[in-house]
């Protein structure tokens, strides 16, 4: 999965660069899901799946992909937060490919799983793919999303959980104790797993999977819970929670630009 890494370090670099710039926030919850985030976007087709970011402060991430998918120009994505452009720290839906604003906690799944009823009732091609972090776990409306997605045997919605230990106040654990989100959506009729956020071979297998398997059983929604860490390419951001709000200043770039280069 070479070129897989190759396709994250560019991403990874440029993100850097726009949230450097722009001098705005949330740099280690974007590094964290870059990865699975580089894989996903390789492979939808965005004329027929729908990509929402639950998780709509790494919104630089998504708006890198959608350049990469020639769905943005170039010049487009250099006016991510400068003023007047409508690129903002935000996933808003401002563009056809991002059909749901991100940021308010816990919302994107709910919007999810009723943009995949709607494919399912209309008979329409492609899958619902919902990107939340953990924390964002948290919100109640999910678990009735979680619930009624089950329920209604929602096979074209994947949600995919950037589980990174980290959110704005602190730590998971600490805040809501020990999860267990696999054990949890299995219990509600999900198919679901869990695994490394950023090895590309694992990341690659289930993408695939959720687009071949077969239940013997009855439909169900899958969960992809991929264990990240916040910050990931970044020795100094790494599980590091001050890089959720904190700017970089001019040493701070260019040494991790140094080290994302390798």
């Amino acid at each position: 999965m070479e070129d897989y890494k190759q396709k994250s370090k560019k991403a990874r670099l440029k993100v850097l660069s726009l949230i450097y710039k722009a001098q705005t926030s949330h740099i280690g919850c974007n590094f964290s899901c870059i990865d699975f985030m580089t894989v996903l976007f390789d492979k939808v087709d965005l004329d027929k799946d729908k990509v929402i970011l639950g998780k709509g402060w790494s919104a630089a991430a998504l708006y890198y992909f959608l350049y990469k998918k020639n769905r943005l120009s170039l010049k487009e994505l250099n006016t991510y937060c400068k003023e007047g452009s409508k690129f903002i720290g935000l996933a808003e839906p401002i563009h056809k490919d991002i059909p749901f604003a991100g940021g308010s906690i816990g919302m994107g799944l709910s919007a999810g799983v009723g943009y995949a009823l709607s494919k399912k009732l209309k008979k329409e091609d492609g899958k619902v793919y919902v990107i939340e972090g953990d924390g964002g776990m948290q919100s109640g409306i999910n678990w009735e999303a979680i619930m009624f997605a089950a329920h209604h045997e929602l096979d074209n919605l994947v949600l995919l959980i950037d589980n990174n230990n980290l959110q704005a106040m602190g730590s998971f654990t600490d805040i809501m104790g020990k999860e267990n989100f696999a054990q949890q959506l299995d219990a509600f009729g999900w198919l679901t797993w869990q695994g490394d956020g950023h090895d590309f071979d694992q990341i690659n297998a289930t993408l695939l999977a959720v687009n071949s398997f077969k239940p013997k059983k009855k439909k169900a929604p899958y969960c992809l819970i991929y264990d990240t860490i916040k910050g990931k390419g970044v020795s100094f951001m790494e599980n590091n929670n001050l890089y959720h709000y904190k700017q970089l200043n001019d040493l701070e770039y260019l040494q991790a630009k140094k080290e994302i280069n390798g």
